[in-house]
């Protein structure tokens, strides 16, 4: 029990870490590249569990916080493979944004609204680099349309193995959420105060009873979501694989047929006789004779 960590990565571990103010001062003006000075106040607006369907099993936790109270934030982190994250997050950004006027209020109301993405699939196919930021900007002269939407996302298939000197407090952070082993957390906690009571809060909540209860049917809830994914992916491939093979023996004994019944039309066997043997119907025979004719 003692030596237990949780694992940043999964969502409920994040949201107690991010319960923490210094932690969330010091996540937040990394990915925003604010100095920490500059961030007067957060506040957690809500921890909600968002479920796309009904039925679905694992939903996605999310953490939203305002930012000096001109900026929402979303932070999501997402552990299987979505590809269609960017509609998604698009989709709920948006959501946040206009859910922010009532009817009769001016459109100078609207805070700037802010989606982190933390994912852990390559979002980005062909693109290195771990972290990527997004704004509304005109194509060719790159201005901004405006600054109330922006989007940061952060691919943890994508980090480095190793840390430089000058790594960037975006890196610490990503690589404090992926970290896994002991060792690895106070390494990055003697590189970043803020990373270091994020550290602090997680060893906290990792020796809470009710807590590790709490995190621990996440993780599974995430594990059996995966598992249930990777099941249906493979029954998939099966019954293709399956199909494949019919449909080439089908194909095989196709071409047999037509080659037995080649054979004995070239030898002037009658149509009936030639379907019998070949296994085709006499309406076949009769067009295969016409198109040899032809040939």
């Amino acid at each position: 029990m003692s030596n237990f960590l949780m694992k940043p990565k999964i969502d409920f571990a994040f949201k107690e870490v991010m319960m923490n103010e210094n932690a969330r001062v010091g996540f937040l003006s990394a990915v925003l590249k604010l100095k920490p000075a500059d961030v007067k106040k957060t506040q957690i607006l809500n921890t909600y569990l968002r479920k796309e369907h009904e039925d679905d099993k694992q939903g996605i936790l999310d953490v939203r916080v305002s930012l000096n109270n001109d900026t929402e934030i979303d932070i999501e982190i997402q552990l299987s493979e979505l590809r269609v994250w960017a509609d998604r997050s698009l989709f709920y950004l948006s959501k946040m944004y206009t859910e922010q006027i009532k009817p009769g209020q001016a459109y100078n109301i609207f805070k700037r609204c802010v989606s982190i993405s933390i994912l852990n699939f390559d979002l980005f196919q062909g693109q290195k680099d771990f972290y990527s930021c997004f704004h509304i900007r005109e194509d060719t002269r790159n201005f901004l349309y405006t600054d109330k939407m922006e989007f940061h996302v952060i691919e943890l298939t994508k980090l480095p193995q190793e840390l430089k000197d000058d790594s960037s407090d975006i890196l610490l952070w990503a690589k404090f959420i992926n970290a896994e082993r002991e060792e690895e957390f106070d390494m990055l906690a003697t590189k970043n105060t803020y990373i270091k009571s994020a550290y602090d809060t997680l060893q906290v909540i990792s020796q809470d009873n009710e807590k590790r209860m709490e995190y621990e049917a996440r993780e599974k809830a995430i594990r059996d979501y995966n598992q249930g994914l990777l099941e249906a992916e493979e029954r998939g491939w099966s019954a293709g694989e399956k199909v494949g093979i019919e449909k080439g023996i089908e194909t095989g004994e196709y071409q047999k047929a037509i080659q037995i019944a080649k054979n004995m039309l070239a030898k002037n066997f009658d149509f009936d006789l030639t379907a019998e043997i070949s296994g085709l119907s006499v309406a076949q025979i009769e067009q295969l004779s016409k198109e040899e004719k032809i040939l």
